[in-house]
Formats: C-alpha cells, sequence, structure tokens
C-alpha cells in the first residue's frame, strides 16, 4: 500500500533506515484495517514524490511491525512522525489534508 516515492519501513530496518538517515524522514504508522489510514495513503505518496530530493517518507505497518510503534508512543493511527537527527521532531495524529503535512515538512527543510 505504498506509492513509487514512498519507503516501508519494519522493526528490522527501523534504526539503519530513519534514526540514522542523514535527512529528515516521516514515518507513517498504520495498518490495513484503519480507514483513515487507507484514507491518508494517497497524501502520504504524494507528500513522497513532491519532497523525494529533501525528505525520506515511508509507512510502517504497525500491526507486522510493533516494536517502532511502542518504542515511540503510537496510541493511534495513522500516526505521522518526522526524525530529524535520530528523534521525532513533529507528531501529526489523524486524517490531515496535504496542505498540513506539506506546512510542517516545509518547516524543517532547509
Amino acid at each position: 500500500m505504498a506509492g513509487s516515492h514512498t519507503l516501508t519501513f519494519t522493526d528490522t530496518d527501523f534504526d539503519a533506515e530513519v534514526l540514522q538517515s542523514d535527512q529528515p524522514v516521516l514515518v507513517d504508522f498504520w495498518a490495513i484495517w484503519c480507514g483513515p489510514c487507507r484514507q491518508m495513503a494517497p497524501v502520504i505518496d504524494s507528500v513522497a514524490q513532491k519532497y523525494a530530493d529533501k525528505i525520506k517518507v515511508g509507512k510502517l505497518d504497525v500491526d507486522h511491525n510493533p516494536q517502532a510503534a511502542q518504542r515511540f508512543n503510537v496510541r493511534g493511527i495513522p500516526t505521522m512522525l518526522l526524525f530529524k537527527s535520530g528523534r521525532p521532531v513533529e507528531q501529526i495524529v489523524g486524517l490531515v489534508p496535504e496542505s498540513r503535512l506539506a506546512d510542517v515538512l516545509e518547516s524543517h527543510v532547509a
């Protein structure tokens, strides 16, 4: 359930792909059964395409990868966390328009 520019993160590769990344990383914590998560999918894919050269964008299925969600206290989905230098710097919970997500991302890119 990811577009061509949207990565898939797992508990196994989370540290290497997200926390050790040289660029900001937006992680969409989601699950297949979550209606709002499915509604956010095209928004995440659009953002991934528009920011492909500035921000890494990916999805993490919380049902198959519960450790990262627990580690960062993700209690509801969809939850989007923006990581910079290995730390979460922004959190957006719930279904939001692309413009809201873009505003958050713009404040963290050069």
